[in-house]
């Protein structure tokens, strides 16, 4: 399997159709960060076609399920509270 074949998800990571990502957001080690950063990438598309708070979820749920296998337990920590965090955000918890 040739190199481009394998990395799909990280294209879609950089160069999502629907959200314009902060350089490096998902290496934040603060989920305030990363979810702030989803929240006003989503905000501020056009692009997309769903809600901020669908899209913006989608885009890290997206992340961890590609990356999941491969992240230590702590990293999906932060994720995780990234995710509740976002949550908090958009006021659905």
């Amino acid at each position: 399997m040739t190199e481009r074949k394998r990395k799909w998800s990280g294209k879609v990571t950089r160069e999502s159709d629907a959200l314009d990502l902060e350089t490096s957001v998902f290496a934040s080690d603060d989920p305030r960060r990363i979810a702030r950063s989803l929240k006003r990438s989503a905000e501020m598309s056009h692009r997309r076609k769903s809600s901020p708070f669908r899209s913006a979820m989608s885009m890290l749920s997206f992340y961890v399920n590609r990356a999941g296998t491969n992240l230590p337990e702590e990293r999906l920590k932060t994720l995780d509270a990234a995710k509740h965090r976002l949550r908090q955000l958009f006021h659905r918890e």
